[in-house]
């Protein structure tokens, strides 16, 4: 049959495809050597294919654990349109479309067979494992598996029993989402040994980033209504912190934009589905939703994303981002933020129970994002680092740090009458445009500014984390208005604490004083 054909042929005559996206290759060499195999690739990215191809190539069973319903009947429907063997078990299915599907996987060879976390726990199922001539295990939306990922699911937390039942089994973890720290908490939970990892694709080179600090929520809503007046065609995604709030604004974007809907956890199951189908069939174009509408939604055509609150996380923000501009053509991602978001997300953290390290980190988590949003470093560059991708940028051109009279940003309404603003540095930003919270009014304090910015950057890439995580912008600002001359000095400075200044502090002040 298929056994062991090169995958270059497989790749073709299976799929059709005449060659292999960034990071398909080193992921699939990986897998064929029957090696433990992490893998981060952007939504879109082509992760199905990593575990689909080696299927045909072993000439087995592929399990894969996939989250949504939805999402696995997609695939089984796009395999079996390609001719390739497939079939999912969920609780939707009849007895007889369940017997259907193990008539077909028990005629041999090659076949993929998609699991919720849910079905793979059954007793049941670890009895029928043990018999199965399984190649390989896929876990997709493997953040799930981490307590310390942004959608941790308790059901995913147990799949650690596919080591126990077949030790011998290479595992596949599949993520468009994940840190270091998540990726080795993965690795602790579904005892993978000795993993490669494999973490491409974060950046979007037709992507337009953009980030406003804005005053009040008709600030945001002006924004809004022109960041959707610039973007006639395509869908549209918005994101909102709340249901009450994604209603709300469903309903005053209706009074001047047709085909407008809203999607929260609140609805019911078939008004959800509703919804949705709308949105398939294009009878809904502007879709406002909070963080309950998203996994596995694949459209190619989003031209604009805006969440206009500030997600809890990095790890949300960029997976929300990335359903912009799926067919490669510009599109904008739009982060409205007002210092409310932050008070919000705190409510939250303060009322949640868990355990004091998911509390701490959930803190960690809300201070990123939140030095993101007032970082004045390129977006794109921040992102890469953040997520560790194998390939950095320093300077992207296509984000509102690196291009700020570009074409694709969205400009505020009282701006637009007037020309950009020329000349002015990254650290001082128009007032109109940004509304950082202490401004530099000095030259010497701008000059300070400028060398602890360069000291920041190359402090950060040496330790490879994103300067924002070393300290935000709003720190810096204090540093170089206050110009500190001792450790106990460094102790007013806004958010240096303790940790920071035992670690760096000396470095700050050898800086200082050589301004």
């Amino acid at each position: 049959m298929e056994q062991n054909l090169p995958l270059h042929d497989i790749l073709k005559t299976r799929f059709g495809l005449s060659e292999f996206r960034k990071g398909q290759l080193p992921i699939l060499e990986s897998i064929l050597k029957k090696h433990d195999t992490l893998a981060v690739m952007p939504t879109g990215g082509g992760k199905s294919l990593c575990y689909q191809l080696p299927a045909m190539h072993f000439n087995g069973l592929v399990i894969v654990i996939s989250p949504l319903i939805a999402l696995m009947k997609d695939q089984v429907r796009l395999l079996r349109a390609q001719g390739l063997p497939a079939g999912c078990l969920h609780s939707g299915q009849t007895q007889d479309e369940k017997r259907e599907v193990f008539r077909e996987l028990n005629k041999g060879g090659s076949f993929i067979l998609y699991l919720s976390p849910e079905r793979a726990r059954t007793a049941n199922f670890a009895e029928w494992l043990k018999s199965q001539k399984v190649v390989l295990f896929a876990i997709d939306e493997a953040h799930c598996v981490s307590q310390w990922g942004h959608d941790f699911r308790e059901d995913y937390g147990k799949l650690a029993l596919l080591r126990e039942i077949k030790p011998e089994v290479p595992i596949l973890a599949l993520t468009a989402t994940a840190t270091p720290r998540v990726l080795s908490d993965i690795e602790k939970q579904l005892k993978i040994q000795k993993p490669e990892r494999h973490v491409y694709g974060f950046y979007r080179p037709n992507l337009f980033y953009q980030v406003e600090i804005c005053a009040d929520e008709g600030i945001k809503l002006g924004l809004l209504r022109e960041a959707i007046r610039k973007n006639p065609e395509g869908r549209i995604l918005i994101y909102s912190g709340t249901r009450n709030g994604c209603e709300d604004l469903a309903s005053a974007l209706s009074s001047e934009f047709e085909r407008v809907g809203y999607y929260h956890a609140g609805l019911g199951a078939n008004e959800r589905k509703l919804v949705q189908e709308k949105l398939d069939r294009r009878e809904i174009r502007i879709m406002v939703a909070t963080n309950a509408f998203g996994m596995g939604i694949d459209y190619p055509d989003v031209r604009l994303v805006v969440h206009v609150q500030m997600p809890a996380n990095i790890e949300s923000l960029y997976q929300e981002m990335g359903r912009a501009g799926r067919d490669g053509k510009p599109s904008t991602c739009l982060l409205l933020y007002a210092k409310k978001d932050r008070g919000l997300h705190s409510y939250f953290i303060t009322s949640a129970k868990a355990e004091a390290s998911i509390i701490n980190q959930r803190w960690r988590s809300l201070e990123a994002i939140t030095q993101f949003v007032e970082s004045a470093e390129c977006r794109h560059e921040g992102i890469l680092t953040y997520f560790r991708d194998t390939d950095r940028i320093d300077h992207c051109g296509h984000c509102d740090i690196c291009a700020p009279v570009s074409q694709m940003k969205i400009i505020r309404p009282a701006e637009s009458a007037r020309p950009a603003a020329a000349g002015k540095t990254r650290l001082r930003k128009p007032k109109s445009s940004r509304e950082p919270a202490m401004q530099i009014d000095s030259p010497e304090a701008e000059a300070r500014a400028l060398v602890l910015r360069d000291w920041r950057k190359r402090f950060a890439k040496e330790r490879d984390v994103p300067a924002f995580i070393i300290f935000s912008d709003k720190t810096l600002r204090d540093l170089a208005s206050r110009n500190p001359a001792s450790l106990e000095e460094l102790e007013k400075v806004y958010g240096l604490g303790p940790a920071k200044i035992e670690l760096f502090g000396g470095d700050l002040l050898k800086e200082l004083g050589q301004c």
